[in-house]
């Protein structure tokens, strides 16, 4: 008996032992792989507001040449309590860090970002946090684009993207949505290259400064500075584009820093 509780002892030991093992070396790797992860995150993200500035074409565009070309961006602070872009002093002293704000985190925090009334809601996204960043695109002459990140319900599920604006706050420069879960074929026509193409030039404003784009069913009317070509069989993907639109650009969102950055 002594020899079976011997040999039992030792196969639990050894067991133990190969656990134990294998927790660390996953524990290490999980550990030394998170800088390259958040490499790889920031990235992406780079590459996305590169492609809502018409800076990034898939398959000309080279991988290694997001860097050189991001350069070209001041990424600022915005508070939406206050309608504008804080100083670098401004962010610090709130503790945000431009390069890493995680805006998703932060909605779920209730410290830093508001539930939204459901009048304030019409992107369907529940909270919204304090602060966001925005994208500078400038060149020797000034402000060249605006890059915002924007999101809103679709049929299936929470849409993210940029939208890019020109300078006067109310050209659309273009739009890339970069994490959505519609039906392929349908809403996920959101990221067909065409479809988007469609909304570089369009007026997000009328002349009275009211939010006036749309995404109508079917074909927009040519020469139309307000309408947007519907997505076929996708009626709810098309509504939850506009009303994200409708919302960032609204003054819950974007809209008073637009004003603020027109009047420089």
């Amino acid at each position: 008996m002594a020899d079976g509780k011997d040999s039992m002892r030792g196969i639990l030991t050894v067991a133990v032992s190969v656990c134990f093992v294998c927790a660390v070396f996953v524990s290490a790797t999980a550990v030394s792989l998170k800088p390259q992860q958040r490499i790889n995150k920031e990235l992406d993200r780079n590459k996305n507001v590169l492609v809502a500035a018409g800076l990034f074409e898939e398959d000309v565009t080279a991988l290694g040449d997001i860097p050189k070309l991001f350069e070209r961006f001041e990424i600022r602070v915005v508070d939406f309590e206050l309608g504008r872009i804080l100083s670098d002093e401004e962010a610090a002293s709130a503790g945000v860090d431009p390069a890493r704000y995680d805006q998703r985190k932060a909605a779920k925090d209730s410290a830093i970002s508001i539930e939204l009334s459901n009048n304030q809601d019409v992107a369907s996204i529940s909270r919204r946090a304090r602060y966001s960043v925005v994208y500078l695109l400038k060149d020797d002459r000034g402000l060249e684009k605006i890059v915002l990140p924007v999101h809103g319900y679709g049929l299936w599920s929470v849409m993210y993207g940029f939208l890019a604006l020109e300078p006067d706050g109310s050209t659309v420069g273009g739009i890339t949505f970069y994490d959505q879960k519609e039906t392929a074929g349908l809403g996920g026509e959101v990221e067909n290259p065409a479809w988007k193409a469609g909304w570089k030039g369009k007026q997000i404003f009328d002349d009275r400064g009211e939010i006036a784009l749309r995404v109508v069913k079917g074909k927009a009317i040519a020469g139309s500075l307000h309408d947007i070509d519907g997505l076929s069989g996708a009626t709810l993907t098309s509504r939850g584009v506009q009303n994200l639109v409708a919302f960032w650009l609204g003054e819950d969102g974007f809209g008073p820093v637009l004003e603020d950055l027109k009047r420089g």
